[in-house]
């Protein structure tokens, strides 16, 4: 599974935003990642410099094997919890396509660790 991220030039953060945003991603979907070609995540600032709530969004488009892409968006105050949200959003979204796939009625779900557990928080510079 191929993880690209994207942000604008209003998010900053470089190479350390676009690194911790892609294992922050990568962790939360890695129990899809044989069904998965590739994610990719476009993150934006919506007012730029003058902020407000729930100014960064995250739109994230997964692509499934072999069927049509699948996308989530999400908002926050930051652009770290824009991701996380989206991230999370997805990974309900591909539990409940790969579940009904792959699993019987009252079988047990892919689901494993919730997210807080296996999300680590960006150093402040």
């Amino acid at each position: 599974m191929q993880i690209q991220v994207f942000a604008d030039k209003h998010i900053g953060g470089g190479a350390a935003f676009i690194e911790h945003a892609q294992d922050t991603i990568g962790s939360v979907l890695d129990r899809f990642a044989e069904h998965l070609t590739r994610v990719e995540a476009h993150v934006t600032d919506v007012n730029g410099h003058k902020g407000g709530p729930d100014d960064k969004h995250c739109n994230l488009e997964a692509r499934p094997k072999g069927q049509p892409p699948v996308a989530t968006t999400h908002k926050a105050p930051t652009a770290e919890e824009a991701y996380i949200g989206a991230a999370e959003s997805m990974a309900n979204l591909l539990d409940s396509r790969f579940g009904k796939l792959h699993h019987a009625k009252g079988g047990e779900s892919i689901r494993h660790l919730p997210v807080e557990e296996s999300v680590q928080q960006l150093p402040v510079e």
